[in-house]
């Protein structure tokens, strides 16, 4: 998509509700504005529609997307300056729009049909209020059996504490489902298998409300069926919904790397590798690492005692080659997990204080503190 250069004198305000109000349209096109009013629909939004810039006040600067028909580029040519015009034509062949939209301060220029599922995705960030994506998280087991799960519940259960908008991912098939882990298995909600068939965008909203609430954190994770994979279309437009919502995601990730764990891993901000002390754990994280570290640009090391003879989690770090996330403290929750109704992290012991200095340091790099 390409941008036009123009004065920008004011910043749409952001609504008082939660919820975005809807796009402004201004055409007399009946058919340009057909089209306008089914993209507005497929992307769940109620827009407003005048032929020319609204009389009443702040019509024209409150709206948080303008979508200017062609037709109507000379009439708005004096309004305000302002960010979120879209100028909206059908003739690919006009070298005219351009100058339009130079004189109409637009963001952009968008043509149909070809710009249709940009818009439609423009429409829905501004239907849902996008702001800040979630910073998201995904953890991961240096060898079978680190506790990579349980750590994943732990954060989770701390983000939501901290009163973080929280979804928890369960990315493993093969683990036996993090509701489980949380004793939510009977609990209500859509599980991966209901998202299998996703493509294109997903609403953010709609995929939190969809979801069981456990401990205060939306949890998306496996039923008891045979299905051990999704597409990794799904895989992506699902993570990509959840981290419109902002707050955090946590992802709990297989050490096998298929198409889906591959989308999961291009979403993270941050990856935490969970390797116990020992040689031969550090020896198959290694081989994690190598093939994750590909991928996901900041990859850091959380390190399990007990430790062998020569290591702690400094040299484990240094002999992986990566930063330190730091020490996990040993709870008997994390070596055996038990499938109660108290969550890993629920409580004031060394792992909760782990996880709340965990989201206090992750938070404050990413600028969300």
């Amino acid at each position: 998509m390409d941008t036009v250069a123009g004065a920008v004198t004011q910043e749409p305000p952001p609504a008082a509700s939660g919820r975005q109000a809807g796009p402004l349209i201004v055409t007399e096109d009946v058919e340009l504005l057909d089209d306008l009013l089914r993209l507005c629909a497929a992307a769940g939004a109620t827009p407003e529609v005048h032929h020319s810039v609204p009389e009443r006040a702040g019509g024209w600067e409150a709206a948080p997307l303008v979508l200017v028909g062609d037709d109507a580029a000379r009439r708005v040519r004096g309004a305000a300056r302002r960010r979120g015009v879209v100028l909206v034509g059908r003739d690919q062949d006009d070298s005219g729009v351009w100058r339009r939209a130079v004189e109409i301060g637009a963001d952009h220029v968008l043509m149909l049909p070809d710009g249709e599922q940009w818009l439609v995705d423009r429409i829905a960030d501004v239907a849902e209020g996008v702001g800040r994506p979630a910073l998201t998280v995904g953890v991961m087991g240096g060898r079978g059996g680190a506790g990579a799960s349980t750590l994943a519940c732990a954060l989770a259960v701390t983000s939501a504490r901290e009163g973080l908008r929280t979804l928890l991912v369960d990315a493993d098939p093969l683990g036996g489902g993090l509701d489980v882990l949380l004793g939510g298995e009977t609990a209500e909600g859509l599980r991966w298998p209901a998202f299998a068939a996703s493509r294109g965008r997903v609403g953010g909203g709609a995929l939190e409300e969809s979801l069981p609430e456990l401990h205060s954190l939306r949890v998306l994770s496996w039923d008891r069926g045979d299905r051990i994979a999704v597409p990794a279309q799904a895989v992506r437009a699902v993570l990509a919904a959840a981290r419109r919502r902002g707050g955090t995601v946590v992802v709990d990730l297989p050490r096998r790397i298929d198409d889906g764990v591959a989308e999961a891993l291009a979403q993270l901000d941050l990856g935490v590798l969970v390797v116990p002390g020992e040689l031969r754990a550090v020896a198959a994280a290694g081989r994690v690492a190598s093939a994750v570290g590909m991928v996901v640009r900041d990859l850091r090391v959380a390190v399990r005692g007990p430790y062998a003879p020569g290591l702690d989690d400094r040299e484990v770090a240094r002999l992986l080659g990566l930063p330190l996330a730091g020490e996990v403290p040993v709870e008997a929750g994390l070596a055996r997990p038990r499938e109660g109704k108290v969550p890993p992290g629920a409580g004031r012991g060394p792992l909760a204080r782990f996880c709340r200095e965990f989201w206090e340091r992750a938070l404050l790099e990413a600028g969300a503190a």
